[in-house]
């Protein structure tokens, strides 16, 4: 089992596994937590996923897939509530699990900026609530929305102006400022308020967490005013003068303005005295009054924050200290076989319900077979070589907003009729056979488009939020349509004929139950709205194993249409192949190795392979275009190509482009910087800023950053020390110019 390998015994094809295992784990987590309000993992177990996430891709980088949690933030917004977008992108945080984690963090701050003093930061609690943005102009707050995926949150102005702790006007503040908080509940008046909801028979929450998520989000704002709702002032985004020049200062700022801040907020000048916080806040911890679950640690001085800047969906110059995990014994009452998308036959414990750290779990992730025997993937025993049983008292460990984990048996109390769990060979859904593959911890289906569990799941990703977003034609509408007699929707180009065939049907839509002609015309009008469709939704709305949302972004921006995509894919399929046959060999002759002399050869394996082949120029012209798009590499570009050369997979596809009218092509990024849209290389020594600043800096201003100099380089950046790269622009005609230089440019000198 994968998710018992350490990372770094995995290798890249059990990296790979277990990658995909953690993407649809975390992706299930981050629905549960910021749209239903509903967690079912602590975020002790969501943190040690995301962390084991991020060690395998530091790893095995090339196998980082384009729906990587690393690059998520929260999740889409609720349908229920109207969409704001933030000006200022609302991120989440990196974690630190140990003191080594904390110093660590110290140290990448002062490499990346070059310092070898003290660099100073702020220490305060990681308030356990619901993430909150307030926007004022002229000192009247104008609207207030909630985190949502980062880039667009859920309109919950009326809510907010109920909060106490949330004021309506301020003085003397900025015109403009976005003032960004945490909403939360206190224990008492948590248990306050399910004495009442208990008493008057109504829903009773399961933490404060969710009580205060669930009231912020009442389509009624006069319950949300009948729940003690507070809101602790932390951070800002969008600002038309600066608060102070330090996160200090510009917190006392808050303060100062009517704001409630966390009187436990400290500065702190030494990664030590951080730890030391941390201590004397987790003693703290209990007598508090409202829930924490860590402590966050920032940059003080706001200019140093600006220079480190930001990763894709993190800050580098703040991180979040957690507390540890949680445990709880209960009952698992039945093994269930879930199948997703890909055909991944997943295990799923479905437990006698329990409070884990104060959120209930009624299932837990069984991974796969191996980790239901008591096996891990070298064979080698975990948990004791204990078993899973249906009927055995487990352990649940907690570890984040996602499905948990069993972690462990306890033998003594097994019944006695519990017999061992055998894994099906063969689909739940459709018969197909269920194979596990040499070296995959995971058993699939093999019905692809015939098995009604890939096809429905394939429906729902295209329907979803971040695809094709069909108001009215959600994951229950998809299920009912995919199984109706007279209007099936068996892919997605059938979504597109609805109409039509409603239309020459006797039995209409609008006769059913659950609809009527408003709803059906209503339905009509939202599928022939996404006719047009923009090339990054198209290309994520396939389904494509490892294309997600940023990598469809890449793709688009790369190729610039579906036709260029497609052709290019189309074109590059010999050398894909040989690609493959590549590494087939070179896994075979890694297994084969038995000495260190065989093991030298293996490195020529994948060379012979590929000079086998005799790959067409044409197509490895394609295959090398393909791969050198910005965030894809060899994993991604074989995906494209097997789904686009299986007939059955290509033909929906096809189908369903001939039902748009317009597939609408990425915008260029309009900074005003003279980089926008240029690929720069960066090369030899910089002594003005490090090389992360400086890339960080290039990519802020809408350029690409390269490693390798190519015929597309638009700029080198050579500072002393400059070799090869710099012979290869001139050889190329790229222009070259020095650190100076490059400062001149953008407007930093």
């Amino acid at each position: 089992m994968t998710q018992d390998i350490p990372v770094e015994d995995l290798s890249a094809q059990t990296a790979k596994a277990e990658l995909e295992r953690l993407a649809g784990v975390l992706q299930k987590a981050n629905a549960d937590y910021h749209q239903k309000d509903a967690p079912a993992l602590s975020d002790a177990d969501y943190d040690a996923l995301k962390r084991r996430n991020a060690a395998i891709e530091a790893k095995f980088p090339e196998l980082k897939r384009a729906d990587s949690p690393s690059d998520m933030v929260g999740a889409a917004p609720s349908d229920v509530f109207g969409k704001i977008e933030h000006k200022v992108r609302m991120l989440s945080l990196g974690n630190a699990f140990t003191e080594d984690d904390v110093f660590d963090f110290d140290q990448s701050i002062r490499k990346f900026l070059g310092l070898s003093e003290l660099v100073g930061y702020t220490s305060e609690p990681k308030i356990d609530g619901l993430s909150l943005s307030l926007r004022y102009e002229d000192g009247a707050l104008v609207y207030a929305a909630t985190r949502g995926d980062g880039a667009v949150g859920e309109d919950v102005t009326a809510n907010a102006r109920t909060i106490a702790d949330i004021p309506q006007t301020l003085t003397d503040a900025p015109d403009v400022i976005e003032v960004r908080g945490e909403v939360y509940m206190s224990h008492a008046d948590f248990e306050a308020l399910n004495t009442r909801q208990s008493d008057k028979g109504d829903k009773v929450f399961a933490n404060p967490r969710n009580a205060a998520a669930g009231s912020l989000r009442q389509l009624n704002p006069q319950i949300t005013k009948s729940r003690p709702l507070r809101f602790f002032a932390y951070a800002w985004g969008d600002v038309s003068a600066p608060l102070a020049k330090t996160q200090s200062a510009a917190i006392d700022r808050l303060k100062i303005l009517g704001f409630q801040t966390n009187p436990l907020t400290q500065i702190c000048a030494t990664p030590q005295d951080l730890i030391d916080h941390y201590r004397k806040i987790e003693d703290q911890r209990a007598t508090l009054g409202y829930d924490i679950d860590g402590v966050v640690y920032k940059v003080d001085d706001l200019a140093l924050q600006a220079r480190l800047g930001f990763r894709s969906t993190t800050p580098r110059w703040a991180i979040a200290h957690k507390f540890p995990a949680e445990l709880a014994w209960t009952t698992l009452e039945a093994i269930d076989i879930q199948v997703g998308r890909t055909g991944a036959l997943s295990p799923v414990a479905r437990l006698k319900p329990v409070t884990v750290g104060g959120v209930v779990v009624s299932n837990a992730t069984l991974h796969n077979e191996d980790y239901i025997a008591g096996l891990g993937n070298k064979g080698e025993e975990i948990r004791g070589g204990k078993d899973i049983r249906a009927g055995d008292w487990v352990q649940v460990y907690r570890a984040g907003d996602v499905i948990p984990k069993v972690a462990d048996v306890d033998l003594s109390k097994r019944p006695d009729d519990a017999m061992p769990y055998i894994m099906p060979d063969s689909c739940p859904r459709c018969g197909s056979p269920a194979v596990r593959e040499e070296g995959d911890a995971v058993r699939r289906c093999t019905g692809g488009l015939i098995c009604p569990a890939q096809a429905v799941e394939k429906l729902k990703h295209f329907v979803s939020r971040a695809a094709f977003d069909i108001e009215g034609l959600g994951a229950k509408q998809v299920e009912a349509f995919y199984d109706d007699r007279q209007l099936p929707v068996k892919e997605p180009s059938e979504i597109f004929t609805l109409r039509a065939r409603d239309e020459a049907s006797l039995a209409k839509l609008s006769n059913r139950d659950g609809w009527g002609s408003t709803s059906v015309a209503n339905l009509w009008q939202a599928i022939d709205a996404k006719r047009e469709i923009a090339l990054p939704r198209l290309i994520f709305a396939l389904g494509i194993r490892h294309v997600g949302e940023v990598t469809a972004a890449d793709l688009a921006r790369h190729f610039g249409s579906w036709e260029a995509l497609a052709k290019n894919v189309t074109t590059a399929r010999p050398a894909a192949l040989a690609h493959r046959a590549a590494d087939l060999a070179e896994d075979a002759e890694r297994q084969q190795a038995a000495s260190e002399a065989r093991r030298a050869r293996v490195s020529d394996a994948r060379a012979a392979a590929l000079a086998e082949a005799e790959v067409p120029a044409e197509a490895q012209q394609a295959w090398t275009h393909l791969i050198d798009a910005d965030g894809i590499g060899a994993t991604v570009a074989l995906s494209l190509s097997d789904a686009l050369s299986n007939p059955d997979e290509r033909g929906a596809i096809d189908r369903l482009i001939d039902q748009l009218t317009q597939i609408v092509p990425p915008e260029q990024q309009e900074t005003g910087s003279p980089v926008a849209g240029k690929t720069v290389v960066f090369t030899g020594t910089l002594e003005k800023m490090t090389r992360a600043e400086a890339k960080a800096r290039a990519e802020a201003l809408g350029a690409k950053v390269s490693g390798s100099v190519s015929a597309k380089t638009d700029l080198l950046v050579a500072g002393p020390g400059a070799g090869s790269k710099a012979k290869k622009a001139a050889d190329l005609g790229v222009e070259t110019i020095d650190e100076d230089g490059w400062l001149s440019l953008i407007g930093d000198a």
